[in-house]
């Protein structure tokens, strides 16, 4: 398999994780969102959204982080990153929407670019506009987090789920737009759990091969 996406995109880095997780061998293509590859013809034509991440396997090119996470728990059952009860992957798929749809979008590079470009907003502004999104999702995703008493080192049981795959990602944003953390304590907890992981630490957006060095 062969995943196209960006060191530092926060949907490639969730869809890093879910593969490493799931023990799966890829090659990585690099993207480059900063020069705005994505828009350019050769990789329309793999995307016609002009996103990442999206995925070559031998018959099938996937896009849209959800669905290839979908499509990957289904086609290689053997590490599950969901529950086995309906109301467990309900929960954690709610938790990771939360982060893959009230968070994530509207602080991602193509909107920030939009504030600065064609709406004059300049950099304090758009730092601002990233930590209130992100503070109001981790606000309610912490309440949530704290309820949950039968949750051991993860955001759901004990053991990784969608959900650590699309918070860990999250939290690394957040730290890069100077969001004050320490309201999160059980985020916290979360993160230094799984970065003692090597899935996640291997899908780190610095370990991988386009990161800046």
């Amino acid at each position: 398999m062969t995943l196209y996406g960006y060191f530092r995109s926060g949907t490639s880095h969730r869809t890093r994780i879910a593969m490493n997780l799931k023990g799966l061998d890829y090659d990585n293509i690099s993207v480059n969102l900063a020069q705005d590859e994505q828009l350019e013809s050769a990789f329309k034509a793999i995307n016609p959204q002009g996103l990442v991440p999206a995925l070559q396997t031998d018959d099938l090119m996937l896009f849209q982080s959800p669905a290839i996470l979908e499509w990957l728990e289904e086609t290689y059952p053997e590490t599950p990153l969901l529950p086995k009860d309906a109301a467990g992957r309900m929960k954690v798929r709610a938790l990771s929407a939360m982060v893959g749809c009230d968070i994530h979008p509207i602080n991602n590079r193509r909107i920030l670019q939009y504030l600065r470009n064609e709406l004059s907003v300049d950099e304090e502004q758009v730092l601002l506009w990233c930590q209130r999104w992100i503070s109001d999702g981790f606000t309610a995703l912490e309440t949530l987090l704290a309820k949950d008493s039968a949750r051991e080192d993860f955001c759901y049981g004990n053991r990784p789920t969608f959900a650590d795959c699309y918070l860990i990602p999250q939290i690394y944003s957040a730290r890069r737009f100077k969001v004050d953390l320490t309201p999160f304590p059980n985020i916290m907890r979360i993160d230094e759990r799984c970065r003692t992981i090597k899935a996640f630490i291997d899908a780190e957006p610095m370990n991988q091969p386009d990161a800046p060095h």
